[in-house]
């Protein structure tokens, strides 16, 4: 994944472009190691299929909004290089070639599943597979269930050729009538409430792609005529949103905009490797591709549907169902929240721990009659979502009420718009923020009347108010009272709701006023360090590090003599191990049953790690131009000693000693799987099986140290 192979990497210099990996390809290469999931045979098989679904799924999000950037820039002819020296134009050459070759496995992964998926009991029938009494329920579930919404429509000069939504599934017919051979063509859009795979009656688990069922009773969609040539295809559209930034009303811009996105440019046509050419001539012409952008598929179109797949019930084809645990220090006190925060910080490790804690410190607060005051931030919440749910009871109950929605969280848009006109006929302060930023930062602020005082409290997340997502993302929920945090955090609510800018932040970090400036500050503090024959050591773990400034800023540091440790989900435009350049920095991508996405930031301090006297922080950003120049997000020091330690001694470690689930890089961008001769550890095992520290009860709480063997492996 790099215009070079690692071979040709020879001694880079600060000043090549080739110091940095394509943002494009690294994210590429990201999706490939989920696809390799796919083709992981210690995993459940239907657990396997989920992975090709999700990683189908993200290539089709790429395509609708990265490929689309692109192609922009390429049709307003700009000329502006990416860091790593590529015009518009040429990434798309390079992407295009890596995409290409992915579709291609991911097919190949897909029939290799099926086969093994008949194996275990569930097939996936063809018209040739079907037994006389399967033929007459399919003639009766398509009379009933398909048929009536099926919308077969004429292509002729008094009937244009349809608009196809996006991600729109179509089949495109060549008829012939057969009372007078007139040919005609006819579409046959496929509805989207219909799911892809109609599973047959009975015990035994046998399923029929629904468009395979269309093909069967083609001729009583058109009893006129004779099929000569079909087709099924899909397109991709540019999804993105351009809002004026003089709009007066944000959400009604927004609501109008969004009606607009499936009226995006096609960015990607898939069709069937065996569509006749004048067919596929004429869906290119009318959906107006270029043929560069045509990809023709030698097996299913559409795999981010057989996530479908995922709901049959066959416990023994999945992982075993696995229950967070509630938080032992707020259950000893009879589910007190306010209660256990004023006896101690402590974080919560989701999805080891149940994310019901984070709802019902919102719940606690709207029915407490001395909570005079509640503030959130909603980037993405399901649409159930409790958390909003209880925001509009403390409104109704008279509590003064924030809400910081966020309408610019990409494809849940529409969610946070619904939630954000409940919020207001409850009487809450709704508030949308920045035009030009996206408010990003995870941050609940509670304030409470206790005897004379007024006492708030405080919760900063990693990951968002979702209690879907907490139960397969790996975040950190960290539950304060201390004074100096709520203090800060009070002041970015009125840096997001009225602009103001906040003044002598004493402990919080936010961007874009000051978050890059503390890392790099931190940065240059390690190499000091180096310089005056300290120890020197930096652990992080993020989601994607793409800024080239702090990568920059790294390499100066590995070049002083810092070593650094990098978890790194997903895109990593750095390159580690290069002479001259990056040889004390190490990658790895952690890609397994729970998706990783905390960010932990830990900074020796003068001491080896780990140290009681290490910089701990937690944040909701990753290290990406986008989140510190034009989004709201939050760097949070960690200094209770016993969420200090939580988080440095066994979730850095526990991270960094992975071996089931990690893949290191390599210079040129490229990971190997880390094979079981290294080891056979799994942190997601562990966290499984082992309870937080911070939150653990009173009985417990003291048992120290937590990962003896895994602490002195790291320090050797």
């Amino acid at each position: 994944m790099s215009k070079f192979a690692s071979d040709d990497i020879a001694e880079l210099e600060l000043q090549s472009t080739d110091r940095f990996i394509n943002r494009e390809l690294s994210w590429l290469a990201f999706n490939a190691r989920v696809l390799e999931e796919a083709d992981n045979e210690t995993a459940p098989i239907l657990e396997r299929v989920n992975y090709l679904s999700i990683s189908a799924s993200n290539l089709d999000e790429f395509y609708m909004v990265r490929i689309a950037g692109l192609r922009g820039q390429v049709d307003a002819d700009v000329a502006l290089l990416s860091e790593d020296g590529l015009t518009p134009l040429q990434q798309m050459v390079f992407i295009r070639e890596e995409a290409n070759q992915l579709m291609k496995q991911q097919q190949q992964c897909w029939r290799n599943l099926r086969s093994e998926m008949k194996n275990a009991g569930i097939k996936i029938l063809e018209e040739k597979d079907l037994l006389d009494e399967e033929k007459i329920w399919l003639t009766k579930y398509f009379d009933e269930q398909v048929f009536p919404i099926l919308t077969p429509l004429a292509i002729d000069s008094a009937h244009p050729f349809p608009f196809i939504p996006n991600l729109g599934f179509s089949m495109i017919l060549k008829l012939r009538r057969i009372n007078d051979g007139q040919i005609m063509r006819a579409l046959i859009p496929f509805p989207q409430m219909l799911d892809r795979f109609v599973k047959f009656p009975g015990k035994e688990i046998k399923l029929i792609l629904v468009e395979n069922i269309i093909n069967l009773f083609l001729a009583n969609i058109f009893p006129d005529f004779e099929v000569e040539q079909t087709a099924w295809f899909r397109i991709i559209r540019d999804t993105e949103v351009e809002i004026d930034e003089e709009a007066e009303d944000l959400m009604r811009t927004y609501q109008s905009a969004l009606k607009q996105r499936i009226q995006g440019s096609v960015i990607r046509l898939s069709l069937s490797s065996d569509v006749p050419e004048d067919l596929c001539q004429m869906i290119v012409d009318e959906v107006g591709v270029d043929q560069f952008d045509v990809v023709r598929h030698d097996g299913l179109l559409g795999l981010s549907d057989t996530g479908e797949l995922f709901q049959i019930e066959r416990k023994d084809l999945k992982f075993t169902a696995y229950e967070p645990r509630l938080t032992e220090r707020v259950r000893e006190l009879d589910g007190d929240c306010f209660k256990a925060i004023r006896a101690k910080d402590f974080v919560v490790h989701h999805p080891y721990e149940s994310f019901d804690v984070v709802v019902q410190f919102i719940r606690q607060a709207a029915q407490d009659p001395d909570v005079v005051a509640v503030k959130q931030t909603l980037y993405r919440t399901s649409n159930d979502s409790p958390t909003v749910a209880a925001l509009v009871q403390a409104a109704e109950a008279g509590k003064s009420v924030t809400a910081m929605v966020e309408l610019k969280a990409r494809f849940d848009e529409e969610a946070n718009i619904k939630w954000a006109r409940d919020l207001e006929r409850a009487g809450a302060n709704v508030v949308f923020g920045f035009i030009d930023k996206k408010t990003h930062a995870k941050i609940s602020l509670v304030v409470r009347r206790e005897g004379d005082i007024l006492r708030s409290y405080a919760h900063f997340g990693t990951g968002n108010y979702h209690p879907q997502t907490a139960k397969i993302y790996t975040d950190l929920s960290f539950f304060t009272c201390e004074p100096e945090l709520c203090h800060d955090a009070a002041q970015i609510f009125n840096f997001m709701t009225g602009y103001t800018e906040p003044k002598g932040l004493k402990k919080l970090s936010v961007s874009p006023l000051n978050l890059r400036d503390r890392i790099l500050g931190l940065i240059e503090k390690e190499i000091q360090f180096v310089e005056n024959g300290k120890p020197a050591t930096i652990w992080i773990k993020l989601n994607a590090i793409v800024d080239p400034i702090i990568i920059d800023a790294l390499y100066r540091a590995s070049n002083a003599g810092v070593s650094i440790e990098l978890i790194v989900r997903g895109i990593c435009c750095l390159r580690p191990g290069v002479p001259g350049l990056s040889m004390n920095i190490r990658v790895k991508s952690i890609i397994g049953r729970f998706l990783e996405h905390s960010r932990i930031v830990v900074f020796g301090n003068g001491s080896e790690l780990p140290s009681p006297n290490a910089k701990v922080f937690i944040s909701s950003a990753d290290w990406m131009p986008r989140n510190l120049n034009w989004r709201v997000e939050v760097l949070v020091p960690i200094e209770n000693p016993t969420v200090h330690q939580q988080i440095l001694e066994q979730v850095m470690i526990a991270n960094l000693t992975d071996v089931q689930q990690s893949w290191t890089m390599a210079s040129d961008g490229t990971y190997d799987k880390l094979d079981y001769e290294s080891g056979n550890f799994s942190a997601h095992t562990y966290f499984m099986t082992n309870p937080s520290l911070s939150g653990r009860g009173s009985t417990i709480e003291d048992k120290r140290p937590l990962m003896p063997h895994l602490v002195s492996d790291r320090s050797d």
